[in-house]
């Protein structure tokens, strides 16, 4: 058994693109650039990863509607691998992390965007079935209980 879960703070680089499938359930998918804790010792600068994140239903539609280039967001889910043959015959392999949760960081005062908007809601939790049924959630918590009641000396 394994654990696979991510969270990451970081800043769109583009609008959010929202779209719905057949069925009519809303997915939205944007880039986070996350700057490395490190500079880079050569040039002195910053650098930052990008990742592609996927997320379903209202919490999509949210993240269509309060976020844009540059919003500043926390971004909860897991990395999910996939691969798929290009129109060259190639096989691609995408990295993208399936958020499960997206909350906005980006105060409504710090952006004029957002003054005419009512506020947003702190976090949206996905409804995509695959996130509700977390087996690691009741580890989770027995953990957090037994390490209250440990003495650390820190």
């Amino acid at each position: 058994m394994g654990l696979n879960k991510a969270i990451l703070i970081g800043r769109l680089t583009r609008d959010p693109e929202v779209r719905y499938t057949q069925s009519n359930r809303a997915v939205a998918q944007f880039t986070l650039a996350i700057d490395r804790p490190f500079t880079n010792q050569e040039t002195g600068e910053r650098e930052a990863d990008f990742l592609n994140i996927v997320i379903w239903d209202k919490p999509a539609e949210n993240v269509g509607k309060y976020t844009h280039k540059g919003s500043q967001v926390a971004v909860e889910g897991r990395i999910q691998t996939r691969n798929y043959e290009n129109n060259e015959g190639k096989k691609v392999y995408v990295t993208e992390i399936i958020a499960s949760r997206v909350q906005f960081l980006d105060s409504k005062k710090d952006d004029s965007k957002f003054e005419s908007m009512p506020e947003p809601p702190i976090s949206q939790e996905s409804t995509n079935q695959q996130e509700e049924n977390d087996p690691f959630e009741a580890i989770a918590e027995s953990i957090e209980n037994e390490m209250d009641s440990l003495e650390l000396p820190f």
